[in-house]
């Protein structure tokens, strides 16, 4: 299966996490892996462990044949010109996620394991953790692990005893990857992101449905392009999951339960109280939970179990503290509108923090759904003035506060001082919602947008959001009402 990489040198391309994932499997085989990247810094790195190394302007001109694989980054696109020359070459191009598909198959680290995959735009880190959780309340040995953190390389390798993985694919990862083939597999939703990278929304969703190849496929039917993916499914059953009464092949929500109509006649599967994160977002992620689980016969007590187990993970809708009686809420992950819909609709009233870098998603939609629910807007970022622009047309009545720092300088070109006047605008923005707040409100850090603008990641405006909420005192909330 893989024994003609044996003997032979392997490009990998791109030295992040997933190219350091690469080396040691590579050597297990057989195979000598040289590293490429586009910085200086990285080829450095590789070359001081002792990897053979190649400039992407040494390959233009390279005799390709040495190469008996290209193993890209998911970042690269396929119009990279390292990626295109492979191609153009005849040198086969995979992703990491698809050589440890054929790692996993060969049996190099043991026996095959069962692949339970989760991609979507928003909610796939929740859903593989709640899968996770699920897995070890049920008693199976497993590991979390592909986009949400771990490389899946890793994952087999350092842990030779798991029977299942739950693995956390993006589009990226699935573009690259299309042989593999899970046990079961899902598509939580799909909206407008990376569209840049796929060139539109039709590839970007392609993409997604490579989730759909194996035994059995899910799909969120709420969400209309997760739910026309049902059609074009490559797996040999299909269900689908609803936040309303499933039908027959269906899990839904009847009477605050989750109730599974898809691998049985009917069970109760969990109490909606039970699940974290709250609101309709957490449901649905523990719906597709449940499915893919449910397929490879976990029973309903285990998963019940394995929901009131699990907690929600750093900045995707975490609470951060009560003062006053209004709730702050980091939710630094939606960074992009969909993603920050799910988070305010999951509140009746909500203070909202929004901004940083749109990427061209328009925010209109869904200023236009949530407008009801806000109670007030205070905005930060680059793109700070087209949501307040969005505001304006369609919750006139809604008060905004912007607040700007000026230059608006990535963290790579602002360093430290670019990290404090981040940190100060944060705690402005805070300061500012916490004024506009009554309580029973909540003040939800939703950007509906990336960080990167001012912040070095969304990890870091979390750990901002959470500082500046911190240092705030009773006597903070409604001083500007």
């Amino acid at each position: 299966m893989l024994e003609f990489l044996r003997g032979r040198d392997v490009l990998v391309a791109g030295w992040g996490v997933s190219g350091r994932s690469l080396i040691e499997p590579l050597r297990d085989i057989g195979a000598r892996p040289v590293v490429t990247d586009g910085g200086a810094a990285a080829l450095a790195e590789a070359a001081g462990l002792g990897l053979d190394i190649a400039t992407c302007t040494e390959l233009e001109t390279a005799d390709w044949s040495r190469f008996a694989l290209v193993i890209t980054s998911p970042g690269w696109r396929p119009d990279s010109p390292v990626l295109a020359a492979a191609v153009t070459e005849g040198t086969p191009v995979w992703g990491d996620v698809e050589f440890a598909w054929w790692v996993d198959q060969a049996r190099i680290y043991g026996p095959v394991r069962k692949w339970l995959v989760v991609t979507g735009t928003n909610g796939k880190t929740t859903t593989t953790s709640m899968v996770h959780s699920i897995l070890r309340a049920a008693g199976i040995a497993s590991v979390a692990c592909g986009n949400i953190g771990l490389p899946i390389l890793d994952a087999l390798r350092r842990n030779p005893g798991p029977q299942v993985l739950a693995v956390e694919l993006s589009s990226f990862q699935l573009h690259w990857a299309p042989s593999v083939r899970p046990e079961a597999g899902v598509v939580l939703n799909v909206a407008e992101d990376h569209l840049d990278w796929h060139g539109g929304l039709d590839a970007y969703a392609a993409a997604k449905s490579r989730a759909l190849y194996g035994r059995v496929g899910v799909v969120g039917l709420d969400d209309p392009v997760a739910a026309s993916l049902a059609r074009r499914s490559k797996a040999r059953r299909t269900v689908g999951f609803r936040i309303g009464v499933p039908a027959d092949g269906e899990l839904g929500v009847v009477d605050g339960k989750l109730l599974d109509r898809a691998f049985t006649k009917a069970a109760i599967l969990a109490e909606v109280g039970d699940i974290s994160p709250k609101g309709p977002a957490g449901v649905a992620d523990a719906l597709a939970a449940a499915a893919l689980t449910r397929a490879i016969d976990v029973a309903p007590q285990f998963v019940r179990e394995g929901l009131i187990e699990h907690k929600v993970g750093p900045h995707r809708a975490a609470f951060v503290r009560e003062v006053a009686g209004v709730e702050f809420i980091d939710d630094s992950k939606a960074t992009n509108p969909h993603a920050a819909r799910s988070s305010i609709l999951g509140h009746p009233q909500v203070v909202w923090i929004a901004g940083g870098q749109l990427k061209g998603a328009s925010v209109d939609d869904l200023v236009e759904e949530i407008a009801d629910r806000l109670v007030a807007a205070v905005l930060i970022g680059a793109d700070s003035p087209v949501i307040a622009a969005a505001l304006a047309r369609h919750a006139p009545e809604v008060p905004v506060v912007e607040v700007r720092a000026g230059d608006h300088a990535g963290m790579g070109d602002a360093g430290i001082d670019g990290g404090a006047r981040a940190d100060a605008v944060m705690a402005q923005a805070v300061r500012a919602a916490a004024g506009l707040a009554r309580p029973g409100d909540v003040v939800l850090l939703a950007p509906a947008a990336a960080s990167l603008d001012m912040f070095a990641d969304y990890t870091h405006r979390g750990r901002s959001f959470a500082a500046a909420v911190a240092a705030l005192e009773d006597g903070d909330i409604g001083r500007h009402l």
